[in-house]
């Protein structure tokens, strides 16, 4: 809650016509009854004929013991009467009088002389039902201290919502004497904005008598307490007379500080929670180091920082580059994400570069030491420690940022790098519970750093291999013109085992041959490796397509449950024939001039490894500009569409023989290949030419 440092004046009570009557002397039925000096009842109120039963016509000019009073208390009652009328001094206490009907009724008296303007005496005698007063006399000392003992404050306003009474709860709450609010409208002394809502509710409690129970919550801080946050809820009701007169408003004030810290930090620990299972499922996507550092980025932005560095240290993805403990860190950015346009962005380096920072900085510390640091409110000295130089941390100050922490990237027991988390426009500073949900993001996030690390460096050893196993060109051949492509799978996944190979035979002929082993890794492109020698061993005997095949087929079968598909095809530029077998692999095309390209009707065969299946041979006549085109699976299979659909879009491209060899091949994995296909693909192309024995 917040109250006004500075009060007015208290405005001055209104000047006019009488107020409204209070509905309390009508509860009480106050009975009026006049004496003469000789004891005569000479005026008699309705309340009195209410109070004693009898109407005026029976009381009016009777004496008022006799009528009123039993004997046996005559004297009492002609003494009291007497010495009011000679003092004139008052008389009161509690009676048993007597009622019409016989009984006796127990009545508050206070009796009083008159003196008329001829000099004569009367009694006044007024009286109320006892046991009605004594209710009234309990509520309202039970009311005064369930008030003013009550630790929930208490506010009464009128319909004009300005204070009539507050109690000791409220004035501690407020922080500001009764007596202050006395007068004064609500917004008087509850200046703040934000209680222009209860006020609003004031108005419509007063308006439809309807309670509003614990409906509003205010947070703030009071003169009472200015150093801490307090919540209090509110609760009004309106206040009748019996009459069913609105008198104002009660406002029923509770501190539930502790309730409203308990639901928010429940709320903060969902919240957390929420963070850390959307960060297990974003955050790992690929087996990709960069877009792995790019989710981690992305989680944490806006819902815990409002800019964000993900750094890993230079030797984890050089394995060439000794880490170093001692001097410098060397780091390589690997993403940088901000909630909005900020110079701290400025500050930091871009993806892909590298920097060192000096021993004293706390990314170097971190690293080195393996801890988490919070500064939760930074100053100059931090800034400088924080930044890479005196430029960079100039343009932190800049950006406003005021509140800084870092968690390293812990994976294994080996430390990759950091994750570095900055808040500017956040006006709250990071506490403990941030720095520990930024360690488990940072430490989930770690693992598929380190996962992917790893796969990218088993990947590049495989694809090493694979480049190694493959010719670098086609070579030149007698009568055909060759072109070749291979491509490795997206980053994300293992080269696979595909092959090709050009392999020169006695008498001026060529051996093609495309294959592809079935599985991925260092395992794959060395059981690949392993048939093109064998391959390459066999076609030396000039041996039959099929007998290649056959044992091509006898060797896979003894390596550890691979198979492999493969086409293998001898070219005779003598004869212009082809010979071809193939071993479950997809027909290879055919492009005639003038005529539309066509998949060989060839026997499939079965994969190499199967064993015990016969291969066949078939022989085709190929002509000049005639084209044969073999290729593995990764370039026409893909999750989204059938393989029939696919061989049709190859023939389709294939249809324009006058291109250049080079740039067919260019164009199929250009038309062809998607960026996150996961399979590899070799590529062979032979083109027909003239050939002149001897040349």
């Amino acid at each position: 809650m917040s109250a006004a440092d500075d009060l007015p004046a208290r405005p001055a009570e209104p000047a006019g016509g009488p107020s409204q009557p209070s509905g309390l002397l009508d509860l009480l039925g106050v009975a009026a009854v006049l004496l003469d000096a000789e004891g005569r009842i000479v005026l008699w109120s309705p309340q009195a004929e209410d109070l004693y039963g009898y109407p005026a016509e029976e009381a009016l000019g009777e004496f008022a013991a006799q009528l009123l009073v039993k004997e046996q208390h005559w004297d009492l009652v002609l003494k009291e009467f007497a010495e009011v009328m000679e003092t004139g001094k008052s008389w009161g206490g509690t009676f048993p009088v007597r009622h019409k009907d016989g009984t006796a009724r127990m009545v508050e008296l206070r009796n009083m002389r008159l003196l008329d303007d001829r000099g004569d005496f009367y009694a006044l005698g007024l009286g109320t039902d006892s046991p009605t007063l004594r209710e009234v006399e309990r509520d309202v000392a039970l009311s005064t201290r369930l008030i003013s003992q009550s630790p929930i404050g208490l506010a009464i306003l009128d319909t004009d919502l300005r204070y009539v009474a507050v109690n000791p709860a409220l004035e501690r709450m407020h922080g500001i004497p009764a007596k202050d609010h006395l007068g004064r409208h609500y917004r008087e002394i509850m200046t703040a904005s934000k209680f222009a809502v209860p006020e609003a509710a004031m108005r419509k409690v007063l308006e439809t008598g309807v309670p509003m129970v614990d409906q509003s919550t205010i947070v703030g801080r009071t003169p009472a307490d200015p150093g801490h946050e307090h919540a209090w809820s509110i609760s009004l009701y309106r206040l009748d007379d019996p009459q069913g007169r609105v008198l104002g408003v009660a406002d029923l004030v509770v501190d539930v500080t502790d309730r409203y810290q308990a639901a928010t930090e429940a709320a903060e620990a969902r919240r957390r929670l929420a963070l850390i299972a959307d960060g297990s499922a974003r955050i790992g996507t690929t087996l990709e180091v960069g877009q792995t550092a790019r989710e981690l980025a992305d989680v944490t932005v806006p819902e815990l920082a409002d800019v964000v560095t993900v750094d890993v240290l230079d030797s984890v993805l050089d394995e060439h580059r000794p880490a170093s403990r001692a001097g410098p860190a060397v780091f390589r950015a690997l993403a940088v994400k901000a909630a909005y346009p900020t110079e701290a962005v400025d500050a930091v380096d871009r993806p892909g570069e590298i920097a060192a920072f000096d021993a004293d900085r706390l990314a170097t510390q971190c690293v080195r030491t393996g801890r988490p640091i919070l500064i939760s409110h930074t100053d100059d000295t931090d800034m400088a420690r924080i930044a890479r130089d005196d430029h960079a941390a100039e343009l932190l100050t800049r950006a406003g940022v005021h509140s800084y922490m870092m968690a390293p990237l812990t994976a294994r027991g080996h430390i990759l790098g950091f994750l570095g988390l900055s808040r500017a426009r956040n006006p709250l500073p990071f506490g403990e519970d941030d720095l520990a949900l930024a360690a488990e993001l940072a430490s989930r996030a770690a693992v598929c750093i380190d996962n992917a690390r790893t796969h990218q460096s088993v990947r590049a050893a495989a694809e090493t291999l694979q480049r190694s196993l493959l010719p670098d060109h086609p070579p030149h051949r007698p009568g055909l013109q060759l072109a070749s492509r291979y491509r490795p799978a997206l980053a994300t996944y293992e080269i696979g085992g595909d092959w090709y190979d050009v392999l020169p035979l006695d008498g001026n002929k060529t051996a093609l041959v495309v294959g592809d082993v079935m599985g991925s890794g260092i395992d794959a492109a060395a059981t690949m490796g392993r048939l093109r020698t064998a391959t390459s061993a066999f076609a030396d005997l000039d041996l039959d397509p099929a007998q290649v095949l056959q044992h091509l087929d006898r060797i896979t079968s003894g390596l550890e449950h691979y198979i492999a598909t493969c086409v293998y095809a001898t070219y005779d530029p003598h004869r212009g024939e082809c010979h071809i077998a193939t071993a479950g692999h997809l027909p290879p095309a055919l492009v005639r001039s003038g005529r539309r390209p066509e998949f060989l009707d060839l026997p499939t065969g079965t994969p190499l490894g199967v064993g015990g299946v016969p291969f066949e041979t078939t022989t085709i006549d190929l002509g000049p500009d005639d084209q044969l085109v073999l290729y593995t699976d990764g370039l026409v299979e893909t999750r989204h569409h059938a393989i029939d659909e696919r061989l049709e879009a190859l023939r389709q491209l294939l249809d324009a023989p006058d291109r250049t060899l080079e740039e067919t091949c260019d164009r199929l994995l250009r038309e062809l290949r998607r960026p996150d296909d996961p399979d590899d693909v070799a590529l062979l192309i032979a083109r027909i030419r003239p050939f002149a024995p001897g040349t």
